[in-house]
């Protein structure tokens, strides 16, 4: 929540393979080594840092009055410093109330989707006062779930990345602490009815095949796997609470520990969403992948198939969305040649065909997983 989105990228990496290890199991085969830097592209994610000082002038300055003074309407003693990011979809500014360091976020686009988004996010640093999770999480400060405004605490550590698909993989280090901090808020069982199910599988599942997203077959597969999880514990049994963005840049890695923020997609999932998150943006870091998987089988063959079905779907979200960058991309570019290339630099969206194309390989994996529990079902 508190770092910018950076450029999306990915070099281009070796076929993965499948390894067979007391079942279907991912695990990406040895990479090659390659440059580590690359060129800038066109990030997807929140938004891209903006100046360190609050400028009032213009159009997004008049924006950014409407917003400073939302927040001053339920927290008086704030006093804005700097605007931290800013998207067409939201503004985050970093502020003061008394002697804490607090951080605003204001919604700019209220469409509905977004609208219940945010107010899932109020609701759920609500719930931590009243039920604090097993990981650090930002103290709610105040909030107006009508006018979708929020102000938190804001904590001190850095990102355990800075973009959604870090181009090299990440120290080891970051990555046991943050998966140590996932493993312990998905055993935390908050009280009924605190929080709900944000992701209907069945029907995401029938709108990625009406969509071309998943074949035929993907979608039997799938539905044998969600029917067997059923009847193994039925829905309130293997629901497991889960972050539900459980991206390394919404980690922030501090001495006294990781904390976790934005919690707009937190709820009740089948086992292993987190971990399924995870998985897909380390495409980088095949070791902490190859943990990952180990992790999603410790509780057996229906954990197994609940983190496949997971995986599917992240994937298939992440291609969705990458596809989109594209195509926005490309019809975004300037004409051929009335821009200078930088020598050795990549052509303006490779990034993100780049990124694409391995992510279709990671779903090609995950797809002959999925036949693979079927067919020991």
């Amino acid at each position: 929540m508190y770092t910018a989105s950076s450029a999306v990228s990915a070099p281009p990496r070796p076929q993965t393979r499948l390894v067979q290890a007391g079942g279907p199991y991912l695990a990406p085969a040895p990479r090659a080594a390659r440059p580590r830097s690359w060129a800038a592209g066109t990030g997807t994610g929140f938004g891209t840092q903006v100046s360190g000082r609050i400028d009032l002038s213009g159009p997004q300055g008049a924006q950014l009055k409407v917003a400073i003074a939302a927040v001053q309407r339920i927290c008086p003693e704030f006093n804005p410093v700097q605007v931290l990011r800013r998207s067409g979809r939201s503004v985050l500014i970093v502020g003061t109330t008394g002697r804490t360091t607090a951080v605003a976020k204001c919604l700019l686009d209220h469409s509905p989707a977004w609208v219940e988004r945010f107010r899932h996010e109020i609701a759920s640093y609500r719930s931590f006062v009243r039920h604090r999770p097993p990981v650090r999480a930002p103290r709610l400060i105040a909030a107006d779930p009508e006018n979708c405004t929020l102000v938190i605490e804001r904590m001190p550590g850095r990102a355990a990345a800075l973009s959604r698909h870090p181009v090299e993989a990440p120290p080891r280090a970051d990555v046991r602490a943050a998966l140590g901090a996932i493993a312990r808020l998905n055993a935390w069982r908050p009280p009924a009815g605190t929080f709900d199910a944000p992701l209907d599988y069945g029907t995401r599942i029938a709108r990625y095949h009406e969509l071309g997203l998943f074949t035929d077959r993907d979608r039997d597969d799938l539905q044998k796997l969600l029917h067997g999880l059923a009847h193994a514990g039925g829905r309130q049994g293997m629901g497991q609470f889960c972050h539900g963005d459980a991206l390394l840049s919404n980690i922030l890695l501090s001495p006294a520990g990781p904390v976790l923020v934005d919690w707009e997609h937190a709820g009740w999932y089948l086992p292993g969403y987190d971990l399924a998150t995870l998985w897909a943006v380390l495409g980088d870091a095949p070791l902490a992948r190859r943990q990952i998987s180990q992790m999603a089988q410790q509780q057996g063959p229906a954990a197994r198939d609940a983190f496949l079905v997971n995986l599917m779907i992240v994937l298939t979200r992440e291609i969705r969305t990458y596809e989109t960058a594209v195509q926005r991309t490309i019809k975004e570019a300037p004409p051929a040649g009335s821009v200078p290339v930088v020598s050795g630099a990549l052509a303006p969206g490779e990034e993100q065909r780049l990124l694409l194309r391995r992510l279709h390989d990671d779903c090609a994996m995950a797809r002959r997983a999925v036949r693979a529990a079927v067919g020991t079902r």
